[in-house]
């Protein structure tokens, strides 16, 4: 019988896309390896519903009608348009027909009350966030963001039985965005193409302001594509906009990773895209959009992963002043395209997958190995199993053996081949 995963996350002006994106990210993975799916939420636009249909998976809409109760205490209890305790029983009729083996809730307004009554639907809960401001009962925790207390944050919010998948080397990112990866080196150079990306909703119109402010760049000798989501509230206006000044507007697109990797800067705000950024290696101007963002903003740009401008005052202004800066320091865009590289490597949602235990195992496949295999490999190498068989039994170090494999990859009589279990890299064939 194949695995069966249920995700609580829910997508509206006031909580955006990102949540429900990341999710189907994961949905995906998991639905390659064989597992049932099924989403429950609450005013979901249909398009998004519309894609869930289109994957073969499962799809609940909660009714948005629900007789109003006292809401929750917690920093966003309005997010949830009803009490935690109301969602629970919406929820596990949706749920109803059978046992789920893992139940995946991804909402601010949602914490420990309401996952201890999933319990008599799901046989192991996992918990996504990134705020750390309220108490869990689940057996796994995702926090995909880079924080300087991250090893502690959680500490007293999960159970001791609880294991944690922290940072984002587990960022939920589409097969896309690791494939587009292996073709980019860090940025270099005079910057020729702009990306501007706010979210899939930017109910705020940062989108409009990134406009008005680069339309103002003097000497600009720069194309710019404007990505904004079917559900913007002003997209005429934008749409108009990019019209006037020369630029590209993608509405709904299918191309971010595209994009993304042809922009030599991007400008926009924090939350997922933060991680697809960092992925293709694109620096980004990064303005905080929502007051759950700063924290998050604020230690990306301390490790170098981001540029996060301070001030107050004039936003267009803001932005119109820093996006100069950049453009007349390719340096400062290298050192943040090099670490954000290094930090994240388009692999989370596979690792999650592995660490939920659900997999196809009728999927093993053979590849040709390419350059960004060898910091895959090199533990392999150095593992004591490996050297115990090797003719020099030492472990190398990661400079060296990067060298040898940039060497055989070049080499015409060497073929090098990567064995994967679906996106999972498991073994190397010389």
């Amino acid at each position: 019988m194949s695995a069966s995963v249920a995700f609580r996350a829910d997508a509206t002006n006031q909580i955006g896309t990102g949540h429900f994106m990341r999710c189907l990210t994961l949905a995906d993975a998991l639905h390659r390896n064989g597992a049932r799916i099924r989403f429950v939420s609450r005013g979901l636009p249909n398009h998004l519903g519309d894609m869930l249909t289109a994957r073969g998976m499962e799809f609940v809409r909660l009714n948005c009608n629900t007789a109003p109760e006292r809401l929750d205490n917690l920093a966003h209890s309005n997010w949830l348009g009803t009490s935690q305790a109301q969602d629970a029983r919406d929820t596990l009729e949706a749920l109803a027909g059978r046992r789920w083996d893992w139940l995946v809730v991804d909402h601010y307004a949602l914490d420990a009350r309401w996952e201890s009554a999933m319990r008599v639907a799901a046989g192991q809960i996992m918990v996504i966030d990134d705020l750390a401001d309220r108490q869990h009962d689940c057996d796994l925790l995702l926090d995909q963001n880079y924080y300087l207390d991250l090893q502690t944050r959680y500490a007293t919010k999960v159970p001791d039985h609880c294991r944690l998948l922290l940072g984002p080397r587990y960022a939920l990112l589409r097969d896309e965005f690791q494939k587009l990866r292996e073709q980019l080196r860090a940025r270099t150079g005079k910057v020729k193409r702009i990306m501007v990306f706010f979210g899939g909703v930017d109910a705020g119109n940062y989108t409009g302001l990134s406009i008005q402010a680069l339309s103002g760049v003097d000497n600009a000798d720069f194309a710019v594509d404007v990505v904004i989501g079917a559900q913007h509230p002003r997209r005429s206006e934008i749409e108009r906009a990019c019209a006037t000044h020369g630029y590209t507007c993608h509405v709904q697109t299918a191309r971010m990773a595209e994009i993304m990797a042809a922009a030599d800067l991007s400008i926009g705000a924090g939350g997922s895209a933060t991680w697809e950024r960092c992925c293709l290696g694109l620096p980004t101007l990064s303005i905080c959009t929502a007051e759950n963002q700063r924290r998050q903003v604020a230690d990306a740009a301390e490790a170098s992963l981001l540029y996060a401008p301070s001030g107050e005052g004039d936003l267009v202004d803001l932005i119109r002043r820093h996006t100069r800066c950049l453009l007349e320091n390719a340096s400062i865009l290298n050192v943040i395209s090099t670490a954000a590289m290094k930090a994240v490597d388009g692999r989370g949602a596979s690792r999650i997958v592995r660490d939920l235990n659900i997999q196809n195992t009728d999927s093993v496949s053979v590849r040709p190995a390419v350059a960004g295999d060898g910091a895959v490999v090199w533990p392999w190498r150095n593992s004591e199993k490996t050297r115990r068989f090797s003719f020099d039994p030492s472990p190398v170090s990661l400079e060296s053996h990067l060298a040898w494999w940039n060497r055989s990859l070049a080499n015409n009589r060497r073929i090098l081949l990567i064995g994967s279990l679906e996106a999972q890299e498991i073994g190397v064939i010389r």
